[in-house]
């Protein structure tokens, strides 16, 4: 298979994470005998400064031409006093919104050998193994009017939060069959006591559901939500939410998998007509520009996102496994970065990367 994949590097750390990832997809795709055609485009603050805009017409062109899009992190702090239309992020949701992707799938498993990198006790975290679908193209950072207005005493910020029933059946709909194909059990996550939306994503996802008797559907309110993954994550399974509730959550997850560097996601928009998914990939880290440049940088979540893209845009369900396994074998060994306090000499970005390659 001829894979044509464009890579974003982006801010800060996702231009050292994403090498370390390219470097893997290229070592698989030489072991299972397939050809990687890469595409590099800017995105976020170095496109603003070396076009004017967080994500210039030329990248949006090359994501919808790619096959999939591999993305680092976007993020600088000179940009964190500008309005929100000359922010890097304001890339990030705009590369969402061109590609259509509106389920964000986030894992969070807690490998055996990380497991006294959680602050968590021990008996707490071990044997977590969940995914949050979080939607991601509504919601209160689409949703209008929006802005700050007025003077004075009278200054006003507003935000929207709205949502179709469209938008909500399909990612539950997302979530169902990522149940359904695991331990059959779903989690919808809502604020329905106090918010409309949530009132209707609450009726939505009763609604779904029929289609899928053999899935178990439970709701759980957004708060709770958020100590039950502390006090009792592996009541978990997979769990559906809006945008705003699963950015914050699947964050939360990091203290289950030890390091925000270990968690990988993917934004998945419809098929295409070879039936490959839609695919945004990217680790849910940040630019972290306090070690950008220092080969500090985890990355085994941009690499984790590579086997995501390898099972989900272009169905390489072996490939990915191996790249997850051979992750896996890394940390066993103990070869990891400062993040997860290795026992001996921590690994820089680069090694960590070697190392992966060569378990694969």
């Amino acid at each position: 298979m001829q894979l044509n994949v464009l890579t974003l590097p982006g801010d800060g750390i996702g231009v050292e994470v994403t090498r370390e990832a390219v470097r893997v997809l290229e070592a698989v795709c030489r072991k299972f005998q397939h050809t990687v055609k890469l595409t590099e485009g800017l995105l976020g603050g170095i496109a603003i400064h070396k076009t004017g805009q967080a994500m210039p017409p030329q990248t949006a062109e090359l994501a919808l031409d790619a096959d999939a899009t591999l993305m680092g992190a976007v993020g600088l702090p000179e940009f964190d006093e500008a309005p929100p239309e000359r922010r890097p992020e304001k890339g990030l949701l705009g590369i969402r919104k061109i590609l259509g992707v509106y389920a964000n799938l986030r894992p969070v498993r807690a490998y055996k050998a990380l497991i006294d990198s959680s602050p968590l006790k021990n008996h707490l975290v071990e044997g977590t193994d969940l995914i949050i679908v979080r939607e991601l193209n509504g919601g209160i950072y689409y949703g209008t009017p929006r802005g700050i207005s007025g003077e004075g005493e009278e200054e006003r910020g507003t935000n929207t939060m709205t949502y179709t029933r469209a938008e909500i059946a399909r990612v539950c709909r997302m979530a169902f069959n990522l149940a359904r194909q695991r331990r059959k059990k779903l989690t919808s996550v809502d604020k329905s006591n106090v918010l409309e939306t949530s009132q209707l994503w609450r009726r939505v996802a009763v609604e779904v559901a029929a289609g899928f008797p053999d899935v178990t559907l439970e709701h759980i309110l957004v708060d709770n939500c958020a100590m039950q993954l502390v006090l009792n994550p592996k009541r978990f399974d997979v769990l559906v939410m809006e945008n705003m509730f699963g950015d914050i959550l699947s964050d939360e997850g990091a203290v289950l998998a030890g390091s925000i560097g270990m968690l990988p996601s993917a934004s998945i928009g419809e098929r295409k007509p070879n039936g490959a998914w839609v695919g945004l990939y990217e680790p849910v880290h940040g630019s972290a520009p306090d070690i950008a440049g220092q080969n500090k940088a985890n990355p085994l979540g941009a690499i984790g996102s590579v086997a995501a893209m390898l099972e989900y845009s272009f169905g390489l369900t072996a490939e990915a496994a191996v790249v997850n396994h051979a992750i896996e074998s890394v940390l066993n060994a103990g070869k990891v970065t400062a993040d997860l306090k290795p026992a001996g000499a921590p690994l820089t970005t680069a090694q960590v990367g070697e190392a992966v390659c060569a378990a694969l």
